[in-house]
């Protein structure tokens, strides 16, 4: 049986932050505000697999008022919730993602992003897509990224 799930998280921009996207630190002067180390990337894939089974968000497994994921690591999440998946019998099949953010340039950081990613789904890195687009202007208007994923998982 195939599953499909989708997600979809955005952070505001602020100084005194890293910025982390796909487990990955870009060098960058502007970071993610949020309550974890506010992945926008992988926080999109996390619950696209919680969707894909109808279980909830990130927000009910990991809340913000639980001071145990204050700045967690958000690959460390994504384990937890691999193991949720797995433990009710089903694998991801693939994942594709995109990140939407005027600053800064992505592209040179996403083949990391990817290997990261699929070594903790526990995954082959051809089954992680994950890409990067601006919004020309519009939309975030450079005050934010934002992450949407699209997964399809499958019994194992």
């Amino acid at each position: 049986m195939l599953r499909i799930g989708h997600g979809y998280d955005v952070h505001r921009l602020v100084e005194n932050r890293k910025l982390i996207l796909g487990g990955v630190e870009i060098p960058y002067e502007l970071g993610l505000l949020g309550h974890s180390d506010a992945d926008v990337l992988v926080h999109a894939i996390m619950d696209a697999m919680l969707g894909a089974l109808a279980l909830g968000d990130i927000g009910k497994h990991f809340p913000d008022n639980d001071m145990s994921f204050k700045d967690i690591d958000s690959m460390m999440l994504l384990k937890k919730v691999t193991e949720l998946i797995s433990e009710r019998g089903y694998r991801l099949s693939n994942l594709d993602a995109t990140i939407s953010a005027e600053k800064p340039k992505l592209a040179k950081h996403i083949p990391l992003m990817r290997e990261r990613i699929a070594e903790v789904i526990g995954t082959d890195v051809e089954n992680i897509s994950v890409k990067a687009t601006t919004e020309e202007g519009l939309g975030l208007k450079g005050e934010g990224i934002g992450a949407t994923c699209v997964c399809l998982l499958m019994k194992k």
